[in-house]
């Protein structure tokens, strides 16, 4: 559960604290990948590779139609950890990711981590990531999150 907390003055979101996590919490959400996703997503980064774009060019691909960024799906995974768990006040460390199908216009994916691993000493959370699309995986990944303790 968030919370809102108050920093010199200020109302902040505050996510799970280390000390409030265990292995096996898990957390998702879900998102139908749109139209206007993709081309958000390519107006941001810049990155307006046909296959995405254009439906003449991805016809002839291997696809057969237009797929979304695999950015994208990855993004769910930054939203889940950055939003919900452990939620605000996490710093992503590092993603790792393996991009297994593609994600197409109108697809529901549904992004989740998993905690794995607790390093208490370094304040660091191990999290098996995975972006399913019909129940099967389309990103598969693992992340390291810095976690803030709990004020002494």
């Amino acid at each position: 559960m968030q919370r809102t907390i108050r920093t010199a003055g200020k109302r902040v979101m505050q996510g799970k604290f280390l000390e409030e996590l265990s292995v096996g919490q898990s957390a998702e959400l879900v998102r139908t990948v749109g139209e206007a996703d993709i081309v958000a997503f390519a107006e941001v980064t810049g990155d307006n590779n046909p296959v995405h774009l254009d439906a003449d060019y991805a016809a002839q691909t291997s696809f057969g139609e237009r797929i979304a960024h695999g950015m994208l799906s990855a993004g769910y995974i930054s939203a889940v950890l950055g939003t919900t768990l452990p939620g605000p006040g996490a710093i992503y460390l590092s993603q790792t990711l393996r991009f297994k199908r593609p994600v197409k216009i109108g697809d529901g994916v549904t992004a989740r981590a998993t905690i794995t691993e607790i390093d208490e000493a370094k304040a660091r959370v191990t999290f098996a990531t995975v972006c399913l699309v019909n129940g099967k995986p389309v990103v598969e990944g693992e992340a390291v999150i810095m976690v803030p303790r709990k004020a002494a």
